[in-house]
């Protein structure tokens, strides 16, 4: 990898080594299941993209047992040893205090450090944005960093993205303002969409409803729409998140996380009752015989794990945090997401159009005060 990368994006092709390897971090020991899912979910991305590189970190009496059973990552996955774990019930300030001994510690400053180019975690979100903030520090402009997800929507694209999803239960209207330039320049990346549509979650989509912070975020998104590159909506509904009328979603964390695991816990139940329905009967059996190619495209279309991973916006470094639950293949889903923002060069975008609103808002402020 590039020693001197003082005037480049880690994020961005520009930092690659002269053989044009993606070296993701990953933080083995965080994950409910084990790091038995990760290592697997680490051969599955390996296997998958051919110019990726993995440092894994984590307990060695742990992890090379499972290494050792896949000859196949031998020379692209590296062990990075770290004694302890950050648990799920660890407080981010202990963690932040004591926790540079942890696999996660160990991960992020990896991608302090410029060893590799993102990092991936399963592990506890609120002690992963701790460590990642210390870390790696916030871009100028934005006060609270949020997490962006992707979200199936009858979209002109197939998906939506949401902010924030659970970074920080509070925002305030210039927070908002910047998730609607970071989640705006998020989605142009992935999808390459020129003037992604951003709408800001409310409880009605009239102007006059909602608390202070929303109507003033609404007024200051609306002002932006140049320098930010997006299309403002205005208000929408929670009816509206998988909807084919807007690309982004624009909301504090509090209400994003809620919406997010009650759409995770509604497509879990839909799936459940649908198999049960086709297995009531001979005649439901059949049809599910019958149907079994349209079902199949709908189970990986509604998927969570072929979607995992929140992406951290705002930070100087990628981070991508998956599921705590996530199975192999949303642990590699999760690095495979990293190992696309790795290769995108989106931050240095962001950064840019953060630090344009930013300027524009010095500059009204000042003229207001002269005038």
């Amino acid at each position: 990898m590039a020693t001197d990368t003082s005037d480049q994006d880690i994020g961005s092709p520009k930092a690659e080594s002269a053989s044009g390897s993606v070296v993701i971090s990953v933080d083995a020991m965080g994950g409910d299941r084990g790091p038995s899912v990760v290592v697997e979910g680490c051969a599955a991305a390996l296997a998958e993209i051919p110019n990726l590189s993995i440092l894994l970190h984590g307990d060695e009496a742990a992890l090379r047992p499972l290494i050792a059973r896949l000859p196949a990552v031998a020379g692209r996955l590296t062990l990075c040893p770290a004694e302890a774990v950050v648990s799920m019930n660890d407080k981010p300030s202990h963690v932040m205090r004591h926790g540079k001994n942890t696999s996660m510690w160990s991960a992020i400053a990896a991608v302090k450090d410029q060893r590799a180019h993102a990092a991936v975690s399963c592990g506890n979100t609120g002690a992963l944005m701790a460590v990642s903030m210390l870390q790696l520090r916030r871009m100028p402009g934005v006060n609270r960093p949020a997490i962006a997800c992707l979200w199936p929507s009858r979209g002109r694209h197939g998906f939506n993205t949401m902010l924030d999803v659970g970074a920080d239960i509070k925002a305030e209207a210039e927070d908002l303002l910047a998730y609607a330039i970071m989640g705006a320049t998020y989605f142009r990346n992935d999808f390459d969409e020129p003037r992604p549509r951003v709408g800001l979650l409310n409880v009605g989509t009239e102007e006059h409803k909602g608390r202070a912070e929303i109507k003033a975020a609404h007024e200051l998104i609306a002002s932006h729409q140049d320098t930010g590159f997006y299309e403002f909506v205005g208000f929408v509904e929670g009816v509206d998140i998988p909807s084919d009328k807007v690309d982004v979603i624009v909301t504090d964390g509090f209400t994003g996380n809620v919406a997010l695991k009650t759409g995770e816990g509604t497509a879990r139940l839909i799936g459940d009752l649908l198999k049960d329905a086709l297995k009531s009967g001979t005649l439901a059996m059949l049809g599910a015989v019958l149907a079994r190619r349209a079902l199949q495209r709908l189970s990986r279309r509604i998927d969570p794990r072929r979607v995992n991973g929140g992406v951290f916006l705002g930070l100087n470094g990628t981070v991508v945090k998956s599921h705590g639950s996530a199975d192999a293949t949303g642990v590699a889903a999760a690095i495979r997401l990293a190992a696309k923002l790795a290769q995108s060069g989106y931050r240095g975008r962001m950064a840019e159009r953060l630090v344009i609103a930013a300027q524009a808002a010095q500059d009204a402020s000042s003229n207001g005060e002269t005038a």
